[in-house]
């Protein structure tokens, strides 16, 4: 990716990889082993590994730890990433607080470190993982269920990201149950959750008997209908890797519609996303992190494919992540998090409306690292 940037997006790109590296030296001696989420007054202060061992997000930091280290060899940043995933085992053997993001948890964790050291042990982590996964598949209805409770027949966009926790199970195993069951679900995103447009829902209710379509409820975007637009970043990003694991044009077909309809509404908000592409102007709020997964899915993309459309990807993530880095970042040492501005969920006040959250900077390392060419290959 590096040989295709001119002489000014190198000059940024080496200038925010230095202030990338500071901050996180300086990060990882602060916050060590715990699992982090969302800074309170700068400081990250709550250790999800106390406060709910289960929580989706608790792969992001060993996942920047892993790709610090594979970037740079420091020692700093390996030690910390393999606490956090021992800590994770007491989320393997609770079970019942776990959910369809295994794979936000344990590719970031445990099968980082078996791609990088080779650990025998990680690996196990990580196959356990992927067939909690794979135990969530109703071969019915030919889908992946999200969440636990009460909700069945539910399918969310985001689970498009927990996929290559399968297909690497697959590779590993020699087994293709993992990927036929990924694939099943891939399809049935593609034909429950994503629009004609390029759009995507958030959740899609199907009948656990036969998977077929009973409502599409609103979810964390601004009513049923509208277009959350992590949710697209999700969509853009997930059916990339599909296509990615299998080879299936459908899949980057989908990608493809996907960030075309991201990047003509982005370009109407400076390039940085709203909270929900169909939300009423006021209030006005954003989602940072939207903005760099979906770069991360736009440099996917310009690697598969060439010509003009590689150059649309390719500015399109660098015009998301220039615009972010100038006006949502926070370089201070002395201050935890990066990425500004991120947001749970359109309706959200529970502490994640416009915040630092900890995977905005996740996707942001990878991102850069993607440009430098340096990036690990967690999905």
């Amino acid at each position: 990716m590096l040989d295709r940037l001119n002489d000014d997006d190198r000059l940024w790109l080496d200038g925010i990889w230095e202030k990338i590296q500071v901050k996180m030296r300086v990060q990882t001696e602060r916050v060590g082993s715990r699992i982090p989420y969302i800074p309170e007054n700068g400081r990250y202060l709550e250790d999800k590994a106390e406060t709910d061992i289960y929580w989706w997000t608790n792969g992001f930091w060993p996942g920047m730890l892993w790709q610090m280290y594979r970037a740079t060899g420091e020692e700093r940043y390996k030690l910390p990433a393999e606490e956090v995933e021992r800590k994770l085992d007491a989320a393997l053997e609770g079970f019942e607080g776990l959910h369809h993001d295994v794979g936000f948890m344990w590719m970031h964790s445990a099968v980082a470190n078996y791609r990088l050291t080779g650990s025998s042990r990680s690996r196990t982590r990580g196959l356990h993982a992927a067939n909690l996964l794979a135990g969530r598949y109703n071969p019915r209805g030919r889908f992946i269920r999200a969440w636990n409770d009460d909700c069945t027949g539910w399918i969310i966009i985001d689970c498009l990201m927990n996929l290559p926790l399968l297909y690497w199970a697959g590779r590993e195993t020699r087994d293709p149950r993992f990927a036929d069951i990924a694939v099943d679900h891939a399809d049935a995103a593609l034909k429950h959750l994503l629009r004609p447009d390029g759009s995507s829902v958030h959740i899609a209710i199907l009948d656990p008997h036969t998977g077929d379509l009973l409502e599409t409820p609103g979810g964390q975007g601004f009513e049923a209908g509208s277009s959350w637009s992590r949710g697209q970043a999700w969509a853009l990003y997930g059916m990339a890797l599909s296509h990615v694991h299998t080879g299936e044009d459908r899949y980057l077909q989908a990608s493809k519609r996907t960030a075309h309809y991201f990047l003509a509404n982005i370009a109407a908000s400076g390039f940085v996303p709203p909270i929900d592409f169909r939300a009423p102007a006021e209030p006005s709020g954003i989602d940072t992190t939207a903005g760099v997964c979906a770069a991360c899915g736009l440099l996917e993309l310009a690697e598969l494919v060439g010509g003009h459309e590689r150059e649309l990807y390719l500015r399109g993530a660098l015009n998301i992540l220039r615009a972010i880095e100038r006006d949502y970042c926070d370089w201070n040492p002395e201050r935890d998090s990066i990425v500004s501005h991120g947001t749970g969920s359109y309706h959200g006040r529970n502490g994640d409306y416009e915040v630092p959250i900890i995977y905005g900077d996740y996707f942001l390392i990878e991102a850069v690292l993607k440009l430098k060419g340096q990036a690990l290959r967690i999905w």
